[in-house]
């Protein structure tokens, strides 16, 4: 098994009762990156729920997202696919569009309260 070489950041940090989260990919299981920005968004939501899941937590716990987009032609679908797992009250949100470090459609980062 290969060992993923440590990063100088930490994926989740809570300070009291709000949990910070590093940005997010939308990874498959296997590593790869999905073509499409709705797989790309639907996977990056997921992994954001499971370490949120992992923390006592769930998405309705989120208040804050940033999101990244590489694409401003992907925003409709982009919104389409988050509108999809939010419920009301919405978490306040920031969607810029700007380059990547690698090559992903999107990254999204939260701020969850306990």
């Amino acid at each position: 098994m290969t060992q993923r070489p440590k990063l100088p950041f930490s994926k989740v940090r809570r300070i009291g009762s709000t949990v910070y989260l590093s940005g997010e990919l939308g990874f498959e299981a296997d590593g790869s990156l999905p073509a499409g920005i709705a797989a790309q968004t639907r996977n990056c939501l997921n992994r954001i729920k499971a370490t949120l899941e992992a923390e006592g937590l769930g998405l309705a716990n989120v208040v804050s997202c940033t999101c990244y987009l590489t694409d401003a032609d992907d925003f409709a679908e982009f919104n389409a696919v988050y509108g999809s797992v939010f419920s009301d009250p919405l978490p306040v949100r920031t969607t810029v569009r700007t380059d990547l470090m690698i090559d992903a459609k999107v990254e999204i980062t939260v701020i969850a309260e306990a």
